[in-house]
Parts: structure tokens; C-alpha cells; sequence
């Protein structure tokens, strides 16, 4: 659905929308605006039954398109013997002192035409206009009806354009604003222009000045200043982040640090600060990053050894390895898997588990399918979801994600020896190589 003015532009003095389908057995309102409108409507109208037919003729999609300007919607409804009828409906039109009061209300509550540019309208926006003066909604005998069938009251005509409109409104609020009399194109350069005049104002004012603050200044709410971000001046593009990471603090004084302070360890921590804070910028700063799922939150365990990844200190490599309960060469382990794969790589090596029957039957699959006719090693079951090479230092291992990860036997014991893959061959096939 999108409104049109008669140049071809959008959110101008006239919105003409299409019509609408039938509705079926669905209810013309959703939201509690658009039942509040119907509400006014039913109230109104003096005669149940033409409500009713009115309501039947909606239904049935005997409303054409529907044309909206500042006090009036209009559009030809047909009755079932294919008579067209042109029928409007008027609303009075905000005075300028009201929409003053409307705006200057609004641009103190960002949140509000924040809402709006959302397609919603809380209830504490129509609460707060109602409380400048401003009363947004229509009530009792506020649509009044003017139809060709020249029924005096509200006939089925205007009741089914009403009740067309009620499904409009669910979906664009900004209509009953445009009724009200303010585009919403209007209605956002005003309230730009009276935020910009505010925030000059509020630069001339000395530090300290709040208006209501005993001196101290309040600031904005964090959620209102980006929920302003649609009517206030566009910002200037984010800056570029740097190449790398800065520098931390260098530790290395002539003074020794306190007992119980390590500078080596407050060093490495300071680095991967730096470091992780650059990834975490470029990516939030990367095109589609907000599609992006959240990673999942590294566990104590899991983050000693991305921290032993970055180090080559082999005293700190101790320490991490001392902390997350590991000995030295089983942290060697975890660091060599981690910089193969991550989580889902040092799960791999350290966790051990049964796939369910489906996930093992589609892994044999794949084991089967993987290398040409007499091809294939020999493969021994060497538990749950992993196969050793009969004849070779090489075994195969299922990972959770249906990935295949290559490992190879080093003094007794298997040690990460690649990448994933999804192919079992592919991941086997460097390993085999080697051997």
C-alpha cells in the first residue's frame, strides 16, 4: 500500500490508495487506534442496520480507492446492483494554535514521532496531545458524512468507507494526522525545524543552565536521541576505523609493580582489549552487520585459550594454562584447534558426543559418498562420531554443525590437523597427504 499525491510524490496534501481486497471474516480494526476511529463512527451513526450494511459492503470490497486530504476522505463505493455512489467523510482540521501545541509537545518527546515513523501510535502520545489541547482521535459525531445517495446520516456508504479507512489507519496512522491536517512530509520538517531552533538555543545557554535542573545539567535520554535520528539534521558519516589497534600502556618501568601485579599479564590483557575492540568497531560498522547474529558469549575455559592464542609468552601460556585447569600440552592442543576453528573446533577436541541416529545415519552418508569407487581408506569407528584410517596416523571427527574436522596422531596422541569441511574427503585429504 503506498499513497500517492497527484504529481506522483509521496506524503504531500492528498494520499489516493488503491482498493483495498475483500476482507473476508477478518475485522477491519487491529490496532486500538483503528478501533477507536470505528468506535467514533459506530456512536455517531443513528441507524444500526446501515452500519451493518455498510460493514457488509466493506467486507465484500465494494469500496474503490480511497483518497485522503486535510478534513476530508473520499471514494465511490458500489451497491450490489453496480450503482456507484461518491461518499465522503469530513473531520475538522486542527487550528494552527493546536497543531502549535501538538508540534511543541512532540519535539519534547522524540520518542512519539518515533513511534509514528514506526507506523504505531501509543496511547501516551494521543494522551500527552490531549493534554497539550490536541485531540487526535475522533469522537461521538466528529465524521460527519456528505454521500450522493443524499442520505442525511450516515448511510452504508460512508459507514463502508469508514470502515475501509479503519483498515488504513492500522497500517499508517500518519492518515489521521493528514486528516487532522498536516502531511507527514509537513509534519517532519516542522518538527526538524523547531529541534534544530531548540538545540541552538539550548548552545547559547551557559553550562549548567538546564531549565528545571537546580543548575546541573540533565542531558537526553539515550533511547530519545536515537529515536530523533529521523527529524533532526542528517549526522556526518561514521569515521573510518584505524588499520590496527593502538598501543597500550608500556608496564615496563624502573619502579616494580605492587605484590600480586603481574605488568606481562596486564600487558597482553591491555593488547587483546585494544584488539577486540577494533574487530567489534569494523564489523558494527560493516554493511549488514545488523543481519549479523549475536555471538555467542565465551565461557572462562573457552577464553583462556583465545587469550594463550595471542600470546607467545610462554610463562603467561603457563598461567592460562594453570587457570582453565589444563595442562601445558593439552593447552597446545586447545590453542592449535582454536586457530583452526574457534568454539565449535576446541569443542571438537575436548567434548565428546553421540550424534542422534538421524545426524549418524546422515554421516555415514556423507562418508560413503565421499570418494570415488575403491578410493576410499578404511575407516574404523573409533567412537562416538569419529572414524580412524585403518592404515594411517589420520582419524576423521563429526562436529554439532554436520562439519568434518581432520585430525592426525602426534606421540600418542590425536592433535587438530586442519580446518573444517564439509566434504569428509576434503578435510581428510592434507592429513592422508602428509602421512
Amino acid at each position: 500500500m503506498s499513497g500517492t499525491d497527484a504529481n506522483g510524490g509521496t506524503d504531500d496534501t492528498e494520499r489516493t490508495f488503491a482498493a483495498l481486497a475483500p476482507a473476508g471474516g477478518r475485522g477491519f480494526a487491529r490496532t486500538w487506534w483503528g478501533r477507536a476511529w470505528l468506535q467514533a463512527l459506530e456512536d455517531t451513526a443513528l441507524d444500526g442496520e446501515q452500519l451493518r450494511r455498510g460493514r457488509r459492503q466493506a467486507r465484500e470490497g465494494a469500496v474503490g480507492a480511497v483518497s485522503v486530504r486535510p478534513g476530508r476522505i473520499t471514494a465511490v463505493v458500489q451497491d450490489r446492483d453496480g450503482t456507484a455512489h461518491r461518499s465522503d467523510v469530513l473531520l475538522q482540521q486542527l487550528s494552527e494554535e493546536e497543531w502549535d501545541r501538538f508540534l511543541g509537545m512532540a519535539v519534547d518527546r522524540a520518542g512519539h514521532i518515533a513511534a509514528l515513523l514506526d507506523r504505531e501510535m501509543p496511547p501516551h502520545l494521543v494522551e500527552d496531545a490531549a493534554g497539550a489541547g490536541v485531540e487526535l482521535l475522533p469522537g461521538i459525531g466528529d465524521l460527519e458524512p456528505e454521500c450522493g445517495c443524499e442520505a442525511w446520516d450516515h448511510c452504508p456508504h460512508s459507514a463502508a468507507l469508514c470502515y475501509q479507512v479503519a483498515r488504513l489507519l492500522d497500517q499508517d496512522p500518519f492518515i489521521l494526522l493528514l486528516m487532522r491536517g498536516r502531511s507527514e512530509r509537513r509534519l517532519l520538517g516542522e518538527l526538524q525545524v523547531r529541534s534544530v531552533a531548540r538545540a541552538a538555543r539550548r548552545r547559547q545557554e551557559p553550562p549548567g543552565a538546564e531549565a528545571g535542573t537546580g543548575g546541573t545539567a540533565a542531558g537526553v535520554p539515550a533511547v530519545e536521541a536515537f529515536a530523533a535520528r529521523d527529524i533532526l539534521p542528517p549526522l556526518p558519516p561514521p569515521a573510518s576505523p584505524p588499520p590496527e589497534p593502538g598501543q597500550p600502556p608500556a608496564l615496563d618501568t624502573e619502579a616494580a609493580p605492587p605484590p600480586g601485579v603481574d605488568a606481562d599479564a596486564l600487558e597482553l590483557l591491555a593488547a587483546d582489549a585494544a584488539a577486540r575492540a577494533l574487530r567489534l568497531l569494523s564489523e558494527a560498522l560493516a554493511p549488514g552487520h545488523e543481519q549479523q547474529p549475536l555471538e555467542a558469549e565465551l565461557t572462562p575455559h573457552q577464553d583462556g585459550v583465545r587469550l594463550a592464542a595471542s600470546t607467545t609468552d610462554s610463562r603467561l601460556t603457563a598461567r592460562l594454562a594453570s587457570g582453565t585447569g589444563r595442562r601445558p600440552a593439552e593447552l597446545d592442543l586447545a590453542v592449535r584447534a582454536w586457530r583452526y576453528g574457534g568454539p565449535a573446533a576446541l569443542a571438537v577436541l575436548e567434548e565428546e558426543w553421540t550424534p542422534e541416529p538421524e545426524a549418524l545415519v546422515r554421516a555415514r552418508a556423507a562418508l560413503d559418498a565421499a570418494w570415488q569407487a575403491g578410493d576410499r581408506p578404511q575407516l574404523r569407528p573409533a567412537g562416538a562420531g569419529r572414524w580412524t584410517v585403518a592404515d594411517a596416523p589420520a582419524q576423521l571427527r563429526y562436529g554439532r554443525d554436520g562439519r568434518w574436522w581432520p585430525y592426525r596422531k602426534e606421540r600418542g596422541r590425536w592433535a587438530p590437523a586442519g580446518p573444517a569441511d564439509h566434504d569428509p574427503a576434503a578435510a581428510l585429504a592434507d592429513v592422508l597427504d602428509e602421512g
